[in-house]
């Protein structure tokens, strides 16, 4: 259509073709603005998403500029101007033309990022599925930038192929210099695309930190621990890690109360008990119900666990404090007792050893061997014997 129009100003003297383009450019763009935006604006505001009226608003300025430039832009096309004005048509195109395509290029670049990135504010609130737009906004700040920078290169003719190619060994050099940096930013898309976590969730990774996912980001993720302390993780450590997610697929999880009871007890009487007060404590689910499960045989006790549901995992702590206590008020209620282990220690008194030790001392101070006393009087009976003398002196 631009060249048609341009093929009927190519008749028209200079000042004629200029006035008449401005008065369509500029007619055009009142029209635009005066009639059509603001219908379409009214039109948005009776409807209950706020999406519509975010494309109206933020297209509204590009749409009335775009048509004013578009008028520039033809103005540079007509060869009356450029004789009226005595230059040659590629000197009008490079000091009209182009500069009105670049305008052009750059507003609708500059409105289709604040789009976006005004729709992903709306959205991202509105459950899971949108946790991962801050992220997608960053990058799709990224490819419009870079976009718009090669659009402008090519347009005013520049050559971007030696660019590409320095851009290649500048990124090279960039990803051996950054590849922690690189390697958090795609790891951030693999947990995303992975669904391993969302805001909300409250994870444990293997090195032992565990808190509320409250913030994912291009290169980390924040986590709340329970101690109210904020945990910045790198999403590339996050992506090599073991995560478990105790908010997924359900926020409810078991837990498990260990309770010992002593050998001879009415079990059934006991696994009643449990049950009962797991039921009347506020935080334990009625639904799946509780449960007692007799796990081992102990050393000192029957080795029981009452199983029960509560219907979020930071919730556990408090339920197993209030079940502890209640298990402990009944038990003593009903005269169950609890064992726990019992040692025999035998103690020797100090003076039963002296003793010990004094009659050791007499029988090796008997002639300095360890000989008894009867022995000794045996031999100096023995000694008085002349058959004895007789024996020696054979010798």
């Amino acid at each position: 259509m631009s060249q048609q129009f341009s093929a009927f100003l190519h008749g028209l003297s200079a000042v004629e073709a200029t006035v008449l383009v401005l008065l369509v450019s500029l007619g055009g763009a009142f029209v635009m603005e005066a009639v059509v935006i603001r219908l379409l604006l009214r039109y948005t505001k009776r409807t209950e998403s706020a999406i519509d009226n975010i494309v109206i608003q933020e297209l509204r300025w590009p749409i009335v500029a775009t048509i004013s430039l578009a008028g520039i832009y033809l103005f540079s096309q007509v060869p009356s101007v450029a004789t009226a004005l005595v230059v040659d048509a590629a000197t009008l195109e490079r000091f009209f033309g182009l500069p009105s395509l670049s305008v052009g290029l750059v507003i609708w670049a500059w409105a289709l990022n604040n789009l976006v990135n005004r729709i992903v504010d709306e959205v991202k609130d509105k459950g899971s599925r949108y946790d991962f737009a801050p992220v997608f906004s960053n990058i799709w700040t990224l490819v419009v930038s870079i976009g718009t920078i090669g659009a402008l290169l090519y347009l005013w003719g520049i050559e971007i192929t030696p660019l590409f190619a320095g851009a290649g060994i500048a990124g090279i050099a960039v990803g051996f210099a950054a590849k922690d940096t690189v390697a958090n930013f795609f790891g951030g898309i693999a947990l995303y695309f992975d669904d391993t976590y969302k805001i909300g969730d409250y994870v444990v990774l293997d090195s032992g930190e565990a808190g509320t996912v409250v913030k994912v980001g291009i290169r980390s993720t924040t986590l709340l621990t329970r101690d109210e302390l904020l945990v910045t993780v790198p999403n590339s450590v996050l992506n090599a890690a073991k995560i478990i997610n105790e908010s997924a697929p359900d926020r409810r999880r078991r837990m498990k109360v260990p309770i010992g009871v002593a050998y001879g007890t009415d079990i059934d009487e006991f696994e009643e008990i449990l049950v009962e007060l797991a039921l009347d404590e506020p935080l334990v689910l009625d639904a799946p119900r509780p449960r007692a499960r007799l796990r081992q045989f102990g050393a000192d006790a029957l080795e029981y666990e009452l199983v029960c549901w509560v219907n979020s995992p930071l919730k556990r702590g408090k339920a197993t404090h209030n079940l502890n206590r209640e298990i402990y008020k009944r038990l003593n209620e009903a005269d169950i007792g609890i064992p726990y282990p019992q040692r025999d220690v035998h103690v020797h008194t100090e003076g039963s050893s002296t003793r010990a030790t004094q009659t050791v001392a007499r029988e090796l101070s008997n002639g300095g061997t360890g000989r008894s006393r009867a022995e000794s009087d045996i031999e100096e009976g023995d000694a008085d014997d002349s058959d004895y003398d007789e024996m020696f002196d054979d010798e």
